[in-house]
């Protein structure tokens, strides 16, 4: 599998921004003060966090589009982490207005990104340097649109899993291949789709059900389904256990 293209890539941000910020209107202050499907993180953790990564993300395109680089959070780690905590105990108000004030931030810098044509040669554009992952403006893009679909399924507003476009699934396959531990082959097999295989171990896993099932799996999210199967040899077997999130950036909490 490759990345998406980036003209499909802006598409996405912009329907999770609209489904972030859609799913973050129905939530009222006692909402917010909820758990969310994160284990120790309040509705208002996962808030503050998705308002924290579009300023992140948008910075990291301003800075990009003068041909700078600079690190992802002020403070790094740390200071993530501080922003998070002081701004999860929002009203549901502030949060919404912070969100959308930082959706719109990034959304613009991605907007105004040159045409998809652009040459990765000339690393301008969606091929510009940035510090995320020692990676390029189309990286962020896509970390962006991880952040904004897992998470909000992580706010338990009824948008779960399930709804997950298939683009978006068959993207989640190819950045989290490298949670398949060393040794293990799994083929991914979505119902009516075809197989995808990660992994180049000798023990080889079968994991199929939904798409959507499958990418929840990987995500380390509960499959919203009930479709999910493994079997080796053709015999049913336990879901293999995974690495943790790829390096470079904390998993989605």
């Amino acid at each position: 599998m490759t990345a998406p293209e980036p003209d499909l890539l802006l598409t996405g941000l912009h329907a999770a921004a609209d489904d972030v910020t859609s799913d973050a209107a129905k939530l009222t202050d006692d909402d917010v003060k909820a758990p969310s499907a994160l284990p120790g993180w309040t509705r208002g953790h996962v808030l503050a966090h998705l308002t924290g990564i579009s300023n992140a993300m948008a910075r990291q395109l301003e800075y990009a589009a003068r041909g700078e680089t600079i690190e992802l959070y002020d403070g790094g780690m740390d200071g993530r982490n501080r922003a998070i905590g002081m701004a999860a105990g929002h009203d549901a108000a502030t949060h919404r207005a912070d969100l959308a004030e930082a959706l719109e931030r990034v959304l613009r810098a991605f907007d105004a990104l040159p045409g998809i044509k652009d040459s990765s040669a000339n690393r301008t554009g969606w091929w510009a340097p940035i510090s995320y992952r020692g990676g390029v403006v189309l990286d962020g893009g896509l970390a962006l649109w991880r952040e904004l679909v897992i998470h909000d399924s992580d706010l338990l507003t009824g948008r779960g899993p399930e709804t997950w476009s298939r683009p978006f699934c068959e993207h989640l396959f190819d950045f989290l291949a490298a949670r398949v531990p060393p040794g293990e082959k799994l083929v991914l097999q979505p119902l009516g789709l075809p197989p995808v295989t990660v992994g180049s171990g000798n023990r080889s896993t079968v994991v199929s059900g939904m798409v959507t099932d499958i990418a929840a799996w990987l995500a380390g999210r509960e499959p919203t389904l009930g479709s999910l199967r493994a079997s080796a040899a053709a015999d049913g077997v336990d879901l293999p256990t995974l690495l943790p999130w790829p390096a470079g950036t904390p998993a989605p909490k």
